[in-house]
């Protein structure tokens, strides 16, 4: 014959039954995801999506946001997008989803934004473009865009060029590396750089390609354009890397980069500044990477309900061979 189980005394029954309560609400208070929500130990959130990291320039660029939110005291979660759009909605969103304080993230294309910038807007959540724009009318989708004035860099590129091909007597070849295409830099140098020459009618482009602002992708346009172009006098690079990668296949078809082939490129990273000062390039726009600490200045000043500007641009030079010779000992990157 089985035995019966003794039933729980109540007043001991009502103790197990206020124990498991107890537990649960323990349990589900400690078990919270961080990731989900805003931190609640007073610090600003700002979750930021990247581009990628695809140059010398984007690297530069991470480290800078990284280490200016840890001195600011800012909680970073930070998104690499891989150089794909869809990567970055979905970021986006997630970080909606989170309920950060503030959202950044540097566009890898102008257009396609508007819905879920909306969505960012509709949760009460700022959120600053650094780097590159995008093309929405409404502007109110955010509070500042915090750069570089692209169409600048690419005039003063131009401008350059114009200056220093006064005394050439025939049409000027040129070839032209541009950015990813769609990107506020890609067509925003172009743009700079078309305007600029137009004052010289014998330069001419003669052939213009993205090779998506990497060493790989300006290698493998520019020994295209030299099969194609047995006469060219010169590269414009949209930027560093891809002069950079340019540089391989002009030595490799026998011709001396910086003579053979005058080259312009934009950015100013420490790879690009030292073929400068070696005279393998010959002119640099900058466009600085370091824009961590304004970024944090301007989230605390979006979360805090403060008006900024809805235009913030960083200071930026131009490089001839001295002047790169004469930076390299402390350029930051």
């Amino acid at each position: 014959m089985r035995k019966m189980r003794t039933p729980l005394a109540p007043r001991r029954a009502a103790a197990v039954i206020a124990a498991v309560l107890l537990a649960g609400t323990v349990a589900a208070c400690g078990n919270s995801d961080t990731g989900s929500d805003a931190a609640d130990d007073g610090r600003i959130v700002l979750g930021f999506s990247q581009v990628g990291a695809e140059s010398g320039w984007r690297t530069a660029n991470t480290n800078s946001i990284k280490e200016a939110a840890t001195e600011a005291g800012v909680e970073l979660r930070f998104d690499d997008a891989q150089q794909k759009q869809e990567n970055q909605i979905k970021a986006i969103r997630n970080y909606i989803q989170q309920k950060v304080d503030v959202i950044g993230f540097s566009p890898v294309v102008e257009s396609g934004w508007d819905t879920v910038l909306k969505e960012a807007k509709d949760a009460g959540i700022p959120v600053i473009l650094t780097d590159r724009a995008v093309d929405s009318a409404d502007t109110s989708l955010y509070k500042t865009f915090l750069g570089s004035d692209f169409v600048k860099e690419g005039r003063l590129s131009g401008e350059w060029l114009v200056e220093n091909s006064k005394a050439a007597t025939g049409d000027v070849n040129i070839v032209e590396l541009q950015g990813t295409t769609g990107s506020a830099p890609a067509n925003d140098r172009k743009k700079g750089f078309a305007e600029a020459i137009a004052a010289d009618p014998k330069l001419k482009v003669v052939a213009s390609q993205s090779g998506d602002f990497t060493r790989a992708g300006g290698k493998q346009v520019m020994e295209q354009f030299l099969k194609a172009h047995p006469k060219i006098d010169v590269l414009f690079a949209h930027n560093d890397d891809m002069g950079l990668g340019a540089l391989e296949a002009i030595t490799a078809a026998g011709k001396e980069p910086g003579k053979d082939i005058t080259i312009i490129t934009i950015d100013a990273v420490k790879d690009g500044m030292q073929a400068l000062a070696d005279g393998k390039f010959n002119f640099i726009a900058e466009c600085s990477p370091l824009l961590g600490p304004q970024l944090m200045d301007l989230a605390k000043k979006v979360h805090a309900g403060e008006e900024v500007p809805a235009r913030i641009e960083t200071e930026e030079t131009t490089f001839t061979q001295e002047q790169a010779t004469e930076a390299l000992p402390d350029r930051k990157y």
